[in-house]
């Protein structure tokens, strides 16, 4: 049985004296809400903190909040995923975010997991998530503890693979990230959040804390995520695909009855989730289709396009060639769902 190492936990009363105690124990100290990734890690010795800050008793990170004139909602990082999946404003205005947090692992993780968390979970791969005994014995790798990457050897960066589900979503909702640190607050798109590099993927420094994300309004948009897995609940993804579109009329018109004839698209995101160390915008495919009018032919060229951004490598579940064919697949068919729902 993997066991977690000893720890000392403080619990802050406010985001501010986290954020003090944080700056004061440096990088002895890691912040903990959920923990459903963090403790795992832990457990494994990827992450040894001798403090934790526990986060998830602050109510100013547990709310959610509809802004005026129906301009968005802004969403606590230390909201349950369980929450996200369920709240009625969410699944009304926000349907594909909904999905995505309803899609993260099981209920009882769901329950303990927090978007704040989902949106920075750890990259993942093969070589990485072992135990301390196994990745001693193979040589350690470029993400923790070696100078190397066991996906590809000569890489010069680590390829470990973004793990998200919400990350996608909340990219092609153009959403802004809120974040609180000693140097003060400051807000970055969700899309800039996100680096390409397994081993250093996020644009904060370790002492910023994520406090909360705003999804602005996107009324008379269609928008769908999907998730490709071996099974249907637990398993992180191995491919996530986020669409947000908008017709030129507003709303669903699948012309005259014809199946496949969408109508005009006057603006179209897609992301891409767990092909890459980030998330990935879509931007040729998006090119295609704006402006034009959606055909089931036209959208399955686009998915074409997109699926050249996916270069899957050795680093997760199921083999290369299947994980490349789904990537236009499931693109064609969240952009067909989403107009057809």
């Amino acid at each position: 049985m993997l066991r977690l190492p000893p720890f000392e936990y403080h619990a802050p009363n406010s985001i501010a004296e986290a954020v003090a105690l944080k700056e004061e124990l440096g990088e002895s100290a890691m912040f903990v809400s959920g923990g459903t990734d963090l403790f795992p890690n832990m457990k494994r010795r990827q992450f040894t903190p001798k403090t934790l800050i526990g986060l998830r008793d602050l109510p100013e990170l547990s709310t959610i909040v509809a802004e005026k004139y129906g301009n968005g909602l802004i969403i606590g990082s230390g909201v349950s995923l369980s929450e996200v999946a369920k709240n009625p404003e969410i699944r009304k205005c926000f349907p594909a975010l909904a999905q995505a947090a309803g899609l993260v692992s099981a209920p009882q993780l769901r329950n303990m997991g927090t978007i704040g968390g989902n949106l920075c979970l750890d990259t993942r791969c093969n070589y990485y998530n072992q135990t301390f005994p196994w990745r001693k014995a193979l040589g350690f790798s470029l993400k923790k503890d070696g100078d190397i990457c066991w996906v590809a050897l000569s890489s010069p960066k680590c390829l470990a693979v973004s793990s998200s589900d919400c990350a996608p979503v909340v990219i092609a909702l153009n959403a802004e990230l809120y974040l609180e640190g000693p140097e003060g607050k400051r807000t970055i798109p969700a899309e800039e959040f996100y680096k390409n590099d397994g081993a250093d993927f996020l644009n904060k420094t370790p002492d910023e804390l994520l406090t909360s994300i705003r999804v602005p309004s996107h009324e008379g948009w269609l928008m769908n995520y999907k998730k490709l897995r071996r099974r249907d609940s637990i398993d992180f993804p191995i491919l996530g695909v986020a669409t947000v579109l908008r017709l030129e009329d507003s709303g669903k018109s699948c012309a005259a009855g014809r199946p496949g004839n969408y109508g005009n698209c006057a603006e179209i995101r897609i992301v891409l989730g767990a092909v890459t160390s980030s998330p990935l915008r879509a931007y040729e495919a998006e090119e295609m289709l704006v402006g034009k009018h959606l055909t089931a032919e036209r959208i399955e060229a686009a998915a074409q396009v997109a699926a050249k951004l996916a270069k899957p490598m050795d680093n997760t579940d199921m083999t290369l060639g299947f994980r490349k064919k789904m990537v236009s697949r499931f693109v064609a068919d969240a952009i067909k769902e989403a107009l057809e729902n």
